[in-house]
């Protein structure tokens, strides 16, 4: 996948942020959010890492939207602080949020503008220059691979409807992308289309926080994971750790075609299945690009999904070895 956005982070506002491999470019301390009697997150403290993908994960009504939105500036904190680059979001938001690509879990469209009409008024709210934007809106479309430029955004599928709202995302060229259940409702390729791209943009240099029902899709892309409980943190660690604490798990691929391969067959069916992400991805974009019919993606055992559930049923686990 070629490289179509340039390095994020203006110079002129680095300088006010100490870089020294350590800090982390999102930081909460003693964040809490109540709505009347119920409290959506509870003293809550974590930190972003830059160049990484942290995935949060955890049931509905854990408090993973709420904190995205708390990030992004969208709603205050009731306790506590947030900073980004060491500047804080409540008091210095408006530059900050110029820095943030935000994409909801639900993106309503103009209807009756046509994909690129809909990128360029945008593009006009980012103060981005008519020509720069008509040659990022056509990099990034045809990245994400959609095609349909000039069709009416009321007329596109759920799938291009999430792509063209991940270009909006991207168009002012955001160091820091907070996603909501980016592949949300998605059919299997092009949600895993859309979790290789975000794989991609953090190669380039982004800093990526998403929330995700998806374990298979966290596991794939992410380089540490929260797991939240009630508003509360329960765990925030590396994938390799949890995975080393957590032993073996499998991943099952049922897909069709005509072609002779040398996997499992069950009746017309061929079977694949790996306890390694790296593999899986593999053949789903062999299935993906060759047009063979995904049937089944499915998790036998995953590190990921057996530490979510211990911990959802209230299991303590061993510390681990480094966060």
């Amino acid at each position: 996948m070629r490289q179509v956005i340039e390095r994020p982070f203006s110079q002129r506002y680095r300088d006010n942020w100490t870089q020294t491999g350590e800090n982390p470019i999102i930081m909460l301390q003693g964040v809490s959010k109540s709505y009347r009697d119920c409290v959506a997150v509870d003293h809550l403290d974590l930190d972003v890492r830059e160049g990484e993908i942290l995935g949060i994960i955890g049931h509905n009504g854990a408090g993973k939207t709420t904190i995205l939105k708390m990030i992004t500036g969208l709603i205050s904190p009731t306790e506590g602080s947030i900073e980004i680059m060491g500047m804080d979001i409540t008091r210095e938001g408006t530059r900050i949020k110029s820095f943030i690509g935000y994409l909801p879990e639900e993106s309503p469209f103009y209807e009756n503008m046509t994909v690129t009409e809909y990128l360029l008024f945008f593009s006009e709210l980012y103060r981005i220059p008519r020509s720069v934007a008509r040659d990022r809106i056509h990099r990034l479309l045809g990245v994400l691979n959609l095609a349909e430029e000039n069709k009416l955004t009321g007329e596109l599928s759920k799938g291009m409807k999430r792509k063209a709202a991940i270009a909006r995302t991207l168009l002012h060229n955001p160091g820091l992308l907070i996603l909501d259940e980016p592949n949300s409702g998605l059919d299997p390729l092009t949600s895993f289309f859309i979790i290789d791209y975000l794989r991609a943009l953090r190669d380039e240099g982004k800093t990526i926080l998403l929330s995700a029902h998806n374990l298979f899709h966290i596991e794939y892309i992410c380089d540490r994971v929260a797991i939240l409980k009630n508003g509360r943190l329960v765990v925030v660690d590396s994938m390799e750790s949890l995975r080393q604490r957590l032993g073996e798990r499998e991943y099952e691929i049922t897909f069709k075609t005509a072609d002779d391969l040398p996997y499992e067959k069950r009746g017309d069916n061929y079977i694949f299945k790996s306890a390694d992400v790296g593999q899986i991805a593999s053949l789903l974009r062999q299935v993906s690009d060759k047009g063979w019919a995904l049937v089944d993606l499915s998790i036998r055992q995953s590190a990921l999904e057996d530490i979510y559930v211990k911990l959802m049923n209230g299991t303590e686990l061993a510390a681990p070895d480094s966060v």
